[in-house]
């Protein structure tokens, strides 16, 4: 290309960037070298990523948040945290990263607590999807990044399973319960795994009435201490909209009175509810009386009106106690567990 220097002589800086191009447009070709090296980054990140969402190896007890040194309980717990992970980008959890292994932990405490007392606990890491990315729309089960955890999830029961003979409990909490949900679907069609299944606690998510048509091995729980169930339920304030983990037909336990009618539980049944601090994993709080629950029929709710304005964390509306799904009715869940594991242990 020809270029009339003349015609840009009207200034220093145009007869400058003239020159320039007639050398040879080094900057053309520093702006292809730049185009160049991005994409270069872009592809290492892809090759990076795709390499960091390998499934994990549950012979390494690295990936493991709680793994039993040694046994000393009849039954086992396997539990699943819900979503720790909130950023858009990577689209799931880096199970290496300190804080959001130490996150994981923090829920042995504050859920997974409930349990201790009854079972061996199996705790794994898995690369769960974001909170981003959950809340994006579509068909989550479709959805690649979730699947992502889902087969960890599946890696990790198979390890256990190779390990232990022993009758279990599932536990979880909203993405847990929903992976839970997930593995109990597709691998559960088997009766020696649903004899050793002492109960499956999928709570802050939705077990349905069309689940539990399509997979006639799911049964919701209906009383205290029935076995080989499903213990679902929801919590949220009788005034709020609909739940983004509160689906049509969703089913529903009281976890006060362990009814699945509308009557009202008095906050005289509450054992107590547990408040956990983070930063030291200790009990900040324990207030036996702390509130009463119910019911809702319709949606399928467990509404509730605790004596207090509650900090409530994204996406959640602040009438909706998703994350205190625990802690509310904290010692009740731990003494149901009991009531499950010893009628198990009766009959079994």
């Amino acid at each position: 290309m020809k270029i009339n220097i003349s015609h840009f002589a009207k200034s220093k800086k145009t007869v400058t960037m003239a020159l320039i191009f007639k050398k040879g447009c080094p900057m053309m070709e520093i702006e292809i070298f730049l185009v160049v090296s991005i994409l270069v980054l872009a592809a290492f990140f892809v090759i990076k990523y795709n390499s960091f969402l390998k499934p994990l190896n549950y012979d390494k007890k690295e990936n493991w948040v709680a793994f039993p040194s040694e046994i000393d309980k009849e039954v086992d717990v396997f539990y699943v945290y819900p979503t720790i992970y909130g950023e858009e980008y990577p689209k799931n959890m880096d199970v290496k990263r300190p804080d959001l292994r130490a996150k994981a932990h923090n829920l042995l405490f504050s859920q997974a607590g409930v349990f201790k007392p009854s079972a061996n606990m199996y705790v794994p890491l898995y690369q769960q999807t974001s909170m981003v990315e959950l809340m994006s729309g579509g068909n989550i089960d479709e959805n690649k990044y979730f699947k992502y955890g889902l087969r960890d999830i599946e890696k990790a029961f198979d390890y256990y399973l190779k390990n232990s003979d022993r009758p279990f409990i599932l536990a979880g909490h909203s993405q847990g319960s929903e992976v839970l949900l997930s593995l109990i679907k597709r691998k559960f069609n088997d009766s020696s795994l649903q004899k050793r299944l002492v109960a499956a606690y999928l709570i802050g998510y939705s077990v349905t009435e069309d689940d539990l048509k399509k997979y006639p091995w799911i049964k919701a729980a209906e009383n205290r201490c029935d076995n080989h169930v499903v213990i679902t339920f929801n919590t949220q304030a009788p005034e709020s909209e609909r739940s983004p983990v509160l689906h049509h037909g969703a089913k529903c336990i009281n976890p006060l009175s362990w009814k699945v009618d509308a009557s009202y539980a008095d906050n005289s049944l509450n054992l107590g509810a547990v408040f956990y601090e983070p930063a030291t994993n200790k009990i900040e709080r324990e207030i036996p009386g702390y509130t009463g629950a119910q019911i809702d029929l319709k949606t399928g709710a467990l509404n509730t009106a605790p004596p207090e304005k509650l900090k409530i964390a994204l996406p959640f509306t602040e009438e909706v106690y998703h994350q205190y799904d625990y802690s509310f009715w904290y010692r009740n869940l731990e003494q149901n567990v009991k009531d499950r594991v010893e009628n198990y242990l009766k009959n079994n």
